[in-house]
């Protein structure tokens, strides 16, 4: 099965790409992995300033998946646009990258886009709107305020003529009409979805296993939450959809696939495996030449539902 796709201006080879926060900006799993096998990847939430994100532990497995509260932990967006983003340049050749921006405010985001546009190495922006383990937000995500999604997004796209993918959140009740949103304010496509908000808690003291407490649960028990994001999505708008949650073999990614996803994110996986995303993008060619499948885009289905 040949599993190149054309989306965003550019040719992905594969379509199995390392979500934002599983790989850093590349350069830390370089000597672990080759990343130019990879469809691409996305580099953590990159802030304004500097964070050294949320007390420890971070990170707490449980029998479906993990929760993890890191705090959007990341160098700002001087050091970003000063070291990390020139080393993608000079050392990733056929992975795509796409740049994940996250603020506290509407404003902040305007900034990062207008910081980091110049910049090379990377295709696009993956607009962070949903992460649930800010501390510092003080509220509910931007994903769940329908104005805080066209202010943002929509500023975004004043800003740069690089593909936008507004990164949504797995618990809005209105996510088709959240979709319908974004494209009209300016999204290529739609990142679907960050983690769910989950408390884990000690079974002798009952105080919470994370040191921020409450965090975001990722693994295959996203899985389904995932999928059906991605076909409400679909039904909603024609956008590119990128699918996230629970990837952890070619299976998968073929559910997202028929869901509607066009890319797929794997994260979790990564976790136990950073040689994950490319065990799955080798899986899939076996699996479609056993299934006769001849392309990737075969399988998915690119206009909308109705």
């Amino acid at each position: 099965m040949r599993l190149d796709i054309e989306l965003f201006g550019t040719v992905f080879q594969n379509p199995v790409v390392l979500a934002a926060g599983t790989c850093g900006f590349g350069r830390e799993l370089v000597d672990v992995l080759d990343l130019d096998a990879l469809g691409g990847f996305v580099t953590k939430s990159v802030t304004l300033e500097a964070r050294k994100g949320n007390p420890a532990p971070r990170v707490a497995e449980f029998r479906a998946g993990m929760v993890n509260s890191v705090g959007l932990a990341n160098p700002g967006m001087e050091e970003t646009r000063r070291d990390r983003l020139p080393w993608i340049r000079d050392n990733v050749r056929r992975a795509r990258v796409f740049v994940s921006i996250a603020g506290h405010h509407v404003e902040e985001y305007h900034r990062l886009v207008e910081g980091l546009d110049a910049a090379d190495g990377f295709v696009g922006f993956e607009v962070n709107l949903s992460c649930p383990n800010d501390l510092r937000r003080g509220g509910p995500p931007f994903a769940l305020d329908p104005e805080a999604v066209r202010a943002i997004v929509s500023g975004c796209r004043a800003r740069t003529e690089r593909p936008l993918l507004a990164k949504l959140a797995p618990n809005d009740p209105s996510l088709a009409t959240t979709a319908r949103i974004a494209e009209e304010a300016g999204a290529d496509g739609l990142t679907l979805v960050n983690t769910l908000p989950a408390l884990l808690l000690g079974d002798l003291d009952g105080d919470p296993v994370l040191g921020a407490g409450p965090g975001g649960m990722s693994g295959p028990a996203l899985l389904p939450v995932g999928v059906l994001a991605v076909h409400a999505a679909r039904g909603a708008t024609s956008l590119p959809l990128v699918g996230a949650g629970g990837v952890l073999a070619a299976a998968d990614a073929v559910s997202y696939a028929r869901a509607g996803a066009s890319l797929v994110q794997v994260g979790t996986a990564s976790f136990a495996d950073p040689r994950a995303g490319i065990a799955i993008a080798e899986e899939l060619r076996r699996w479609g030449r056993r299934q006769g499948v001849t392309r990737w885009t075969d399988l998915v289905p690119f206009e909308r539902r109705t």
